[in-house]
């Protein structure tokens, strides 16, 4: 996220102009804006103007719009968010307390006021405006004539390319096909690996699956880097790691997150640090249930008794329309850190948040 001005007074009003560069910043975007804030953004609109002849035509005109946000939905297949609410601001076109939706673009600039900004909403701003907190990991499951290459960032999973050949049998006279299928299916993941994965992001790239084609398509991948040139695989070929998966199929990423090496290699983001922590959980929950609880009723009578060492929360909450229900827990994460607890805010959107 470019942030090209703040001004705000913590837990107190204030602005800020953003403009998202990936779809993940709009997710943050998502969590960051509530119900009650304004957000104001240039927008297109049709409107509806006297003709010289003394009928009517419609025309699409460029606007500048300021919402008073009552609904916030993020569409992830199309990177959009939509903002719902009235109008604010002056406009010859659109009446104050007219209902418009504004549609959140990538590369399109926009401005965030709050009456409160408080910690959760700065902290996700930092996180926003982060530029090292990209994608922690590309993830390459794969299985013979099937392909998903996933990106799994600070805040979002995405599968940016699904790869998907009809692969002969092995055995047989179809063996010569069998054959000339891989290679064409290795060539399809190679051209969607250059296109989706950037070295300079990402810590390290993932090829997981069942079998020997994870160490077959390496080696084709590594043949066709020198022999093409690519420097960009030549140069980070160290940072290429192979996992065994039981399918190529997005459910193996657990699978992958659950590594050890992987997570050694990245244990400094905040996906593995959730991994980790879920991990802990639950081995509490088997072994130690007493010390483990969940479920709002539980959590707080734990709290009040000052007895949250590690605290995990979805960041669903933080998007209540109820000010009063979203102040609750932002308290609960504030007063947790305090007392020298540690609080880790799972996102929905990302795999860990969805186990």
């Amino acid at each position: 996220m470019k942030i090209t001005r703040r001004d705000f007074v913590r837990g107190g009003p204030g602005s800020v102009k953003m403009t998202p560069i990936d779809s993940e910043d709009l997710w943050l975007a998502y969590n960051l804006i509530s119900p009650g804030d304004s957000v104001m953004a240039v927008t297109v609109r049709k409107v509806i103007r006297e003709a010289a002849s003394g009928g009517r035509e419609a025309e699409r005109v460029k606007l500048k719009l300021e919402i008073k946000v009552e609904g916030i939905d993020y569409e992830k297949v199309g990177s959009v968010l939509r903002i719902r609410g009235k109008n604010i601001l002056e406009n010859e076109h659109v009446k104050i307390g007219a209902f418009h939706t504004l549609e959140l673009e990538l590369h399109r600039p926009f401005v965030v006021r709050k009456d409160v900004w408080d910690s959760l909403a700065v902290d996700t701003l930092n996180q926003a405006s982060d530029p090292a907190a990209g994608a922690d990991l590309a993830v390459i499951l794969m299985q013979e004539g099937l392909a998903h290459i996933i990106l799994v960032g600070r805040s979002v999973t995405t599968t940016r390319a699904r790869i998907e050949t009809s692969i002969p049998r092995k055995h047989g006279p179809a063996v010569a096909g069998y054959d000339s299928a891989m290679k064409k299916f290795f060539e399809h993941v190679l051209q969607a690996f250059l296109k989706h994965i950037d070295f300079s992001v990402v810590r390290c790239a993932v090829i997981a699956s069942p079998g020997f084609t994870k160490e077959q398509f390496r080696d084709h991948l590594l043949l066709e880097a020198e022999r093409r040139q690519l420097r960009s695989i030549i140069e980070n070929k160290s940072r290429i790691v192979l996992v065994h998966t039981n399918s190529g199929y997005k459910h193996s990423l657990k699978e992958v997150l659950d590594a050890p090496n992987i997570m050694n290699m990245v244990k400094d983001t905040k996906a593995a640090q959730e991994v980790r922590a879920l991990e802990d959980f639950h081995d509490m929950l088997s072994k130690d249930s007493d010390r483990a609880c969940y479920g709002p009723k539980h959590v707080e009578v734990a709290h009040e008794r000052m007895a949250v060492q590690t605290l995990l929360i979805t960041d669903e909450l933080f998007r209540n329309a109820d000010v009063a229900e979203r102040r609750k827990y932002v308290n609960l994460v504030e007063s947790v850190k305090k007392s020298g607890g540690t609080a880790h805010i799972f996102s929905s959107m990302h795999a860990s948040g969805e186990r």
